[in-house]
């Protein structure tokens, strides 16, 4: 049984720091394509980045490029968001999610099966 918990969420000032986890169990991250995702109140669910599990190369949106790293640790079975220098246009709940089948990863979330339950990220002063 598939199965994605994120964890890490929580409240931070502007400018400061988050890692998210996104602990699996039921399959192996390395053989998975993985994408982390938001929802912000009452908007839609939009892709951030994604590591592929043909190469393990990360992409990323331009909306958190340069700031979000996205990781994975095989020992773990875990992939990370690493999140610097967040803004409050940041907050929102924050999904990571799974693809077993393209070759490359996506940040659209019609491409994954697999989702957790989310995690809280609140940035404010």
């Amino acid at each position: 049984q598939v199965q994605l918990v994120e964890s890490g969420g929580g409240l931070v000032q502007p400018g400061g720091s988050l890692r998210l986890s996104c602990a699996a169990s039921g399959f192996t991250v390395d053989l998975y394509n993985i994408g982390w995702f938001r929802q912000a109140p009452g908007k839609g669910r939009v892709g951030l980045s994604c590591i592929s599990l043909s190469d393990g190369n990360p992409y990323y949106t331009d909306s958190v490029k340069g700031r979000f790293t996205i990781s994975r640790d095989s020992a773990k079975n875990t992939v990370y968001l690493q999140m610097n220098s967040l803004k409050p246009e940041d907050t929102a709940i924050y999904y990571c999610a799974a693809d077993p089948q393209n070759y490359y990863c996506s940040v659209y979330d019609y491409e994954y099966g697999y989702w957790g339950q989310g995690t809280q990220v609140t940035v404010s002063s």
